[in-house]
């Protein structure tokens, strides 16, 4: 018998199906779960996304200073390339471990953040090998555990509403890194700079080990009970597109669509990574105030991170390949304005550019990932695998828009290359007209019919 020292055990969930044969375990709810309202599993999750930005973000207003220790550029941006190969290339393999349990979210942070925090330290203390193990691959592998167990632990805890919550998480990943952008470029000197990393180690490791012990999952195929699921399955004003059915990842990728998007990601990441990481040194070619610098930085990570949740809140009116297409144009136009502001000079173009190239740069990643549940099945875990090898395109993105760029720079030069930036843009937004959810969207079928 239970005494009255002893918890009460949360009521049991009740079990339903909607029209489409998904299943709902309707509450209990979160705060007889947790102890706390389900907010703590956004908000939690948005600080350690906040934190962890930076190594990625910020890392362009580092630039100038590495290469005053005197490390040679191209070695410099080729640090941020691999980090971002290492960060973009967890996701799959934490998606897999996370739908199978092997991993739950309070080991994931924990370990993340010990990775994590290596990587400051390692472009403080040492050398440039040392770099690229506790920078690139150490720090970058425990970027992506922390950017996939944030973004997993949002989605299951607001099932009803993903897609707007999950930008709202991720879109701190761009804009907590401000503060930190900015305050790197004024550290002219090398003790300055390692102390502000030495500090960015301990504000990183201290909020996301802070964050992930408190972090939780719920039970599988968890629905809050304030939502009736069948009512909201039906309402397209609250669910998405449902999918025909629930891919696995293999059956996704031979619809054709999953490369598809696969191929655009890579584009769109590419120009997107160029932007922030050049943005520093090409306002130092310019001989642009560090003032100046330092604006064009705010605006162009403030509104990466912003415009995510911007572009989910339009495409749940307008679509979400249509969004996506709109946003990847306006990367474009951000493209033409930066050449126009690298042959010019022009402060205001530089800023404007700043904010197109940032709304742009970052609305497509959470466009994406709406896409995969979309079109591949919002239960499956096959869905979420496949989001997660969509997302390691990332990874090439990184290799041609850091690494490779930094090679072609003192060749091309910055129009040059940023017109190039235009083409794959504009490119990656056409691509978006040939995106159709599988099985269900045939000419001349109302757009719910689905197709047998």
């Amino acid at each position: 018998m239970r005494t009255s020292a002893e918890p009460a055990a949360p009521p049991a969930a009740s079990e339903t199906l909607d029209f489409l044969g998904r299943r709902y375990a309707v509450g209990p709810t979160a705060e007889s779960l947790l102890g706390r309202r389900r907010e703590w599993m956004l908000w939690l999750p948005w600080a350690a996304m906040a934190a962890v930005g930076v190594l990625q973000y910020g890392f362009g207003s580092l630039v100038p200073s590495l290469v005053a220790r005197g490390w040679a550029p191209v070695d410099v941006f080729w640090l941020l390339a691999l980090w971002t190969v290492f960060q973009a290339g967890a996701g799959f393999p934490v998606a897999f471990l996370r739908e199978r349990g092997r991993i739950g979210p309070r080991s994931a942070m924990a370990g993340g953040a010990v990775l994590l925090a290596l990587g400051p330290l390692a472009l403080a203390h040492g050398s440039l090998l040392v770099a690229v193990i506790g920078y690139s691959v150490l720090s970058g592998t425990g970027a992506g555990l922390i950017y996939a167990t944030c973004s997993s632990t949002v989605a299951k805890w607001y099932p009803e509403r993903t897609a707007a919550k999950v930008s709202l998480a991720t879109g701190a990943f761009a804009y907590g890194s401000v503060p930190f952008a900015v305050a790197f470029l004024f550290a002219a000197d090398a003790g300055r700079l390692v102390g502000m990393l030495d500090a960015t180690a301990a504000v990183m490791f201290v909020v996301v080990l802070g964050a992930g012990l408190l972090l939780r999952d719920p039970p599988a195929h968890w629905w809050p009970p304030t939502v009736d699921p069948r009512v909201w399955a039906l309402d397209r004003r609250q669910s998405p597109v449902n999918a025909v059915r629930q891919y696995s990842p293999r059956e996704a990728m031979r619809t054709g669509v999953a490369p598809l998007m696969y191929l655009i990601l890579f584009c769109a990441s590419a120009v997107s990574l160029f932007d922030i990481t050049f943005l520093a040194t090409l306002g130092a070619e310019l001989d642009l105030t560090l003032v100046a610098v330092a604006i064009g930085t705010a605006v162009l990570l403030g509104t990466n991170g912003a415009g995510r949740s911007l572009a989910i809140r339009v495409s749940e009116r307008v679509g979400r390949t249509r969004t996506l297409g709109w946003v990847l144009a306006l990367l474009g136009v951000g493209q033409l304005c930066l050449a126009s502001a690298a042959t010019t000079g022009s402060v205001s173009m530089l800023l404007l550019a700043a904010l197109l190239a940032g709304t742009g740069g970052g609305a497509f990643y959470p466009l994406f990932a709406s896409l995969a549940r979309e079109f591949f099945g919002d239960q499956s875990a096959g869905s979420r695998q496949t989001h997660a090898a969509v997302y390691s395109a990332k990874a090439f993105g990184g290799v041609l828009g850091v690494g490779l760029a930094a090679a072609a720079v003192p060749a091309w030069g910055y129009p040059a290359l940023f017109m190039l930036a235009t083409v794959l843009a504009t490119t990656s937004g056409a691509l978006c007209l040939k995106l159709r959810q599988p099985g269900r969207f045939l000419p001349g079928l109302p757009p719910r019919q689905v197709v047998p």
